[in-house]
């Protein structure tokens, strides 16, 4: 798909981003970023929509792109903001974020895209993975929901 620039930092207006909780067995699978504004930092797979691009579809496509992971995505865990600032207070990036609960189809994890590693980590160890703390209670919401569908 041949992608336009997009102005993350700075933008016009607020940027929608879609997210993945991958949830298999018990564990979720996180990738650490490998771009801004999370650079370094393990999160859920995602990133920005596209134009002309529906919301379940650009979930598959981000886990594909990101984990080489296939997916289908299931409801919607949470919707939210993620905001940050400059040293001046200006607003430097803005994504509403929408993270689905995804069961994995088909595929290795692997690092793609924006990732530099993937690994798939239980709740126990979540608190040693530095995750922000809207992420870390979504992945914990979708480990929890996952296990009470599975069981």
């Amino acid at each position: 798909m041949n992608r336009p620039h997009i102005k993350r930092d700075y933008p016009e207006h607020p940027l929608i981003g879609v997210g993945a909780v991958i949830v298999q067995g018990g564990r979720a699978l996180l990738v650490r970023r490998n771009t801004e504004p999370l650079r370094g930092e393990w999160s859920v797979p995602g990133g920005m929509l596209e134009l002309g691009e529906k919301l379940r579809d650009g979930v598959r496509r981000e886990a594909l792109e990101e984990t080489g992971v296939e997916v289908e995505p299931g409801e919607v865990l949470d919707v939210f903001d993620s905001i940050f600032t400059d040293a001046l207070g200006q607003t430097q990036y803005h994504y509403v974020l929408i993270d689905y609960l995804c069961r994995p189809i088909s595929g290795e994890a692997q690092a793609g895209g924006d990732v530099s590693d993937v690994r798939w980590v239980n709740a126990e160890a979540l608190p040693a993975m530095g995750l922000r703390e809207a992420t870390e209670q979504v992945v914990r919401k979708g480990l929890k929901l996952a296990g009470k569908t599975s069981s």
